[in-house]
């Protein structure tokens, strides 16, 4: 799954091209997980802003043009790119393939989600607190780079919570963007345990915990994000963190500080890998 890494990745990879583009017309293939929420053609003539993310979502907001017989439509279309998703924005992108779901032609190339899974969304919202977009952002985190997240408060967050600290972590109501490889790095890196209970956590390895996991997710976007199945950019370009994991993806391979053979256990359905001699609960 897109995680915010890579979602961070895409929206760098065409949100300065396609800001202030025009909107020429709108293509939609099979359903997604919800409806888009209005007609697609009343997006033509809308013009494109800043590309924003909030967590694994994008925001494009689209300023309407005024007209007499139609009332104000700006807003914008808010975009999840599911488990498999991936959007490219091309100048002449092809004919639409079986998995290609979504298209927003503009005066400076087509946007393309293609899904094959169909886990992904477009919705429109007249703003990302409103609506459907302001429903499914309400019950987000703070972002892992805001300054008013403090280890304080990160600590704070923590507190009272009896399940692990990796569950803690991909829940995603405390800080976004800890996905399943991220956690795992974030909290090999600061030496603790994933199934220490989030609770019990002291105030300095909260910290510390904070620190790496700002700093997995910084190297993770520069790497161009991480691509283990079909992870694109909009240029289509990999992402290349994978390749540079100390524990997911290691089971049995030596570990990197110690050189005991890295575990895998599984954790509310997902893979987690760490080191049992360096991580400590």
């Amino acid at each position: 799954m897109p995680e915010l890494p890579e979602v961070e990745v895409t929206r760098r990879s065409f949100a300065t091209r396609i800001e202030g583009a025009t909107v020429t017309s709108v293509h939609m293939g099979k359903p997604l997980r919800w409806p888009l929420g209005l007609d697609g053609e009343e997006l033509v003539g809308g013009q494109v802003g800043a590309v924003q993310r909030r967590g694994k979502y994008l925001w494009l907001p689209l300023a309407m043009p005024s007209l007499p017989q139609r009332p104000d439509r700006s807003g914008g279309l808010l975009i999840h790119l599911g488990m498999s998703g991936s959007l490219a924005f091309r100048w002449q992108p092809g004919e639409p393939g079986p998995h290609d779901h979504f298209e927003l032609g503009t005066d400076r190339g087509v946007l393309r989600l293609t899904d094959p899974r169909r886990f992904g969304a477009v919705v429109w919202g007249p703003a990302m607190d409103a609506g459907l977009p302001g429903k499914l952002l309400a019950g987000l985190g703070h972002e892992p780079f805001d300054e008013a997240l403090t280890p304080e408060l990160f600590h704070a967050g923590l507190r009272g919570r009896q399940v692990a600290i990796k569950q803690a972590l991909l829940a995603g109501d405390i800080v976004v963007g800890a996905g399943n490889i991220y956690a795992c790095e974030a909290l090999f890196r600061a030496r603790i345990d994933p199934r220490l209970a989030a609770g019990k956590l002291s105030r300095p390895r909260a910290a510390r915990l904070l620190q790496e996991v700002r700093a997995v997710l910084q190297e993770a976007v520069e790497a161009g994000g991480s691509s283990l199945r079909d992870f694109r950019d909009a240029h289509g370009a990999q992402g290349h963190f994978q390749l540079a994991t100390q524990v997911y993806g290691r089971e049995g391979e030596g570990c990197r500080v110690c050189g005991q053979p890295v575990r895998r256990i599984v954790q509310a359905q997902r893979s987690t890998f760490f080191c049992g001699h360096c991580q400590k609960r």
